[in-house]
């Protein structure tokens, strides 16, 4: 079938592919080397504890036929041997069901992490990154040229990312109507990087007008993503604009690279370099690929009706294997900062002159002197979470509560996730949280102090307790 391929797109495909590939090893990594604190044995969240709860149909996994902390590391470390390969073109020099299984593995290593990940895998951009891994199984490798509707699938994709986004901004705060909300945002976002104070101290005016191109860029350009050549690639150059100031300005796991990768989609790679010669597509090939495509449009009905719904959900998949989504982001905008601070002591009995030691984190604000870091594309879990934990103690508490048991026994996968530990010798006998309120300094304090933020303390989170109170209490 002729109209079956489009060998014009062979260079975004390329691009695609090893992009993906990059995102799968960078969330594979991510997996491998915080699960054993997070979900492993002996974690916050035990997988052992959640498979006891749940059916292989409520979530598919490799983990309901065995789990051990070894299996896990195996899954998460193969995978990112594998997105290795790929992301060096390993699937180009296989036969195309080869390339096929390759990327259908990934991707299935990558569920059964997913569901078995509860709380910390409930991000978005984890059915995202299944949701183009799926679509990636399609693409095709050198053996032929991509399949017209893949493509037309992943820019169906990026409309839902984009578009998804813009409406739950619209019907959600108020100050994205009236275009404030950059006001707060870059100060209050879940983890900021090394630009977002700069980005904050921006002029009103122009917040404004980045809040308005935002809207433009999620509301109206997505539709152009669907128009002839060079319409879409201009519609998918803004998306990727978009997404790249967004990556400037904050940390946001691999959501914002992994949609400039799928934008690609729309990019017509002739006007770059002329496309090689690529044999025809199989038979079986096009009956595979274009059975999956009817797939994708039935189980389009539920994303769909949820943009069009006045109850618009954000970041929700219809189907246990993420293969067809729902997202959106930040419907809601705080106006203040609030960080949880957890401290220990080594002292024998808690008295007002103790003094008390912070864990510093990686990435979420603490020491005020200290600049954010640039994270993402990686994905911090804990640092993450811990910006919900200022925002709901009752969210938090069936992760926290175990988080300060693991401080008391210095624990070392869970002092791995952060910068450091003040009791190198031996555990705290005592732990305790506060709450504060950050705020960006201005460019005066800064120049004059080298403060970054200004915290003030609002309250007790969690008065301090031993290992003993904390088994008893809690």
């Amino acid at each position: 079938m002729d109209w079956f391929t489009a060998p014009d797109y062979w260079l975004s495909r390329l691009v695609i592919q090893r992009g993906l590939a990059a995102v799968y090893l960078v969330a594979f990594l991510a997996a491998a080397n915080q699960f054993r604190a997070l979900i492993g044995e002996r974690g916050l969240l035990p997988v052992p504890a959640f498979l006891e709860q749940v059916t292989f149909r409520q979530a598919p996994s490799l983990f309901h036929l065995r789990y051990s902390d070894r299996l896990f590391a195996v899954v998460a470390w193969t995978g990112a041997a594998g997105s290795a390969a790929l992301l060096a073109g390993a699937a180009d020099h296989a036969p195309l069901w080869v390339a096929m299984a390759a990327w259908a593995a990934l991707w299935a290593l990558y569920l059964s992490i997913v569901n078995v990940g509860q709380t910390w895998y409930s991000f978005g951009w984890e059915s995202l990154l299944l949701e183009a891994g799926t679509l990636a199984v399609f693409l095709g490798n050198e053996r032929t040229a991509p399949p017209v509707v893949v493509l037309w699938l992943m820019r169906w994709l990026v409309f839902r990312v984009e578009f998804g986004a813009g409406l739950i901004k619209m019907r959600g705060d108020a100050c994205w109507r009236d275009l404030t909300c950059l006001y707060y945002h870059h100060e209050t976002q879940p983890m900021p990087g090394p630009l977002s104070w700069f980005f904050h101290h921006l002029p009103g005016p122009l917040h404004k007008v980045e809040t308005a191109a935002n809207h433009v860029a999620q509301l109206v350009v997505p539709f152009a993503l669907f128009t002839p050549q060079p319409v879409a690639s201009v519609a998918a150059s803004i998306v990727i604009a978009t997404q790249l100031w967004l990556i400037l300005s904050g940390n946001f796991a691999w959501l914002n690279w992994l949609t400039v990768v799928l934008a690609v989609s729309a990019f017509d790679g002739s006007l770059i370099a002329r496309p090689p010669a690529l044999p025809a597509a199989p038979t079986w090939y096009e009956a595979l690929v274009l059975a999956f495509t009817a797939l994708v449009l039935v189980l389009s009905y539920w994303p769909a009706r949820n943009l069009l719904s006045r109850r618009q959900m954000m970041n929700v998949s219809f189907d246990r294997l993420h293969l067809v989504n729902a997202y959106g982001a930040f419907g809601s905008i705080n106006r203040i900062r609030l960080e949880v601070a957890v401290e220990g002591t080594d002292e024998p009995e808690v008295t007002p002159d103790t003094v008390w030691k912070e864990y510093p984190f990686k990435g979420k604000p603490g020491d005020p002197h200290r600049l954010p870091r640039q994270y993402a594309p990686y994905h911090l879990r804990l640092d993450w979470m811990m910006w919900f934990a200022g925002i709901s103690a009752s969210y938090a508490w069936p992760w926290f509560i175990p988080f300060l048991g693991k401080l008391l026994e210095n624990d070392p996968a869970t002092l791995k996730l952060l910068r450091g530990n003040p009791f190198p010798d031996a555990p705290p006998t005592y732990v305790r949280a506060r709450l504060y309120h950050y705020r960006f300094t201005d460019r005066a304090t800064l120049r004059s102090t080298g403060a970054w933020w200004r915290r003030t303390l609002v309250r007790e989170y969690l008065p301090p307790v031993s290992r003993q109170t904390l088994d008893r209490r809690y």
